[in-house]
C-alpha cells in the first residue's frame, strides 16, 4: 500500500503549496467527512451526484439503489472522480479579489468495482453506517436478502488521490493593508444539535451515547 498517492492525474499545479499526496493527510480528511460528490459520465452526459460513503483501509465504499444511474454506471467500471470538501472558515480580506475560504478537500480518481458476494456486501454496508454514526450498526436490524438485492455497493481504491488545504488569515496586497475595513476569518464547523426522537420511540428511552457525544472532527 503506497503512502504517497501522487500520479500525473493527481498532480496539483495551482497553489501547489497547499497540496498533499500523503495518505495519512488524505485519510484524515476522508474520515471526518461523510458526504462526497461523485463525478461520472453516462451516455455522454457528465453528472455529479452527492452520496454517503465509508472507508476501510485503502478502500472507499459507496452504496445506492440498484436501479440508480450512479450505481449502474459505477458498477460497470466507468471512470469516476470522487471529491469531499470540509469548510473551515470564511476568509474576509480588505479587497474583494482576495476573499477566500479555509478548507480541506480530497480528490480521488479511479474505477469502482461492484461487490456481489453477500458477506462482503454486508461488511461494506456496516463500514458506511459506522463511518457516519460509529456504533450504530450493532443496534439496528441488519439488511434482509431482498434489501441487499435492491442495493448496489461498490468499492473504490485509494490509489490516485490528492488533498488540498487552505488555512490561515487573508493575504492582502500591500496597497490594501492600511484599509480600515475589518479583515480576518469567520470559523465554521459542523456542530450537531440535540438528538430528536421520533414519535415511536419510548419517551423514557435514553439517547445513545454515540449520539450524545457525536462529533465529526477526529482528535
Amino acid at each position: 500500500m503506497a503512502d504517497h498517492l501522487l500520479t500525473p492525474r493527481t498532480r496539483i499545479d495551482r497553489h501547489a503549496e497547499r497540496g498533499s499526496h500523503d495518505r495519512a493527510v488524505i485519510e484524515a480528511i476522508l474520515d471526518e467527512a461523510f458526504v462526497c460528490h461523485v463525478g461520472f459520465v453516462h451516455d455522454g452526459q457528465p453528472y455529479v451526484i452527492p452520496a454517503n460513503f465509508g472507508r476501510a483501509g485503502e478502500v472507499l465504499y459507496l452504496h445506492g439503489s440498484a436501479e440508480s444511474r450512479l450505481m449502474r454506471t459505477l458498477a460497470a467500471g466507468a471512470p469516476v472522480c470522487l471529491t469531499v470538501t470540509l469548510l473551515d472558515g470564511l476568509v474576509l480580506a480588505r479587497s474583494a479579489f482576495n476573499h477566500s475560504v479555509n478548507y480541506r478537500s480530497v480528490v480521488v480518481i479511479g474505477r469502482a468495482t461492484a461487490i456481489v458476494e453477500r458477506e462482503e456486501k454486508v461488511r461494506a454496508l456496516r463500514v458506511i453506517v459506522d463511518h457516519i454514526v460509529p456504533g450504530r450498526w450493532d443496534e439496528v436490524r441488519p439488511p434482509t436478502d431482498r434489501e441487499l438485492a435492491d442495493t448496489t455497493v461498490v468499492a473504490l481504491r485509494l490509489a490516485e488521490a490528492s488533498a488540498k488545504i487552505r488555512a490561515g488569515p487573508p493575504v492582502d496586497q500591500p496597497r490594501d493593508r492600511a484599509s480600515p475595513v475589518w479583515a480576518g476569518v469567520l470559523p465554521l464547523s459542523l456542530t450537531p444539535g440535540a438528538a430528536v426522537a421520533d414519535a415511536l420511540t419510548a419517551p423514557d428511552a435514553p439517547v445513545p451515547g454515540y449520539l450524545a457525544s457525536y462529533a465529526r472532527r477526529k482528535e
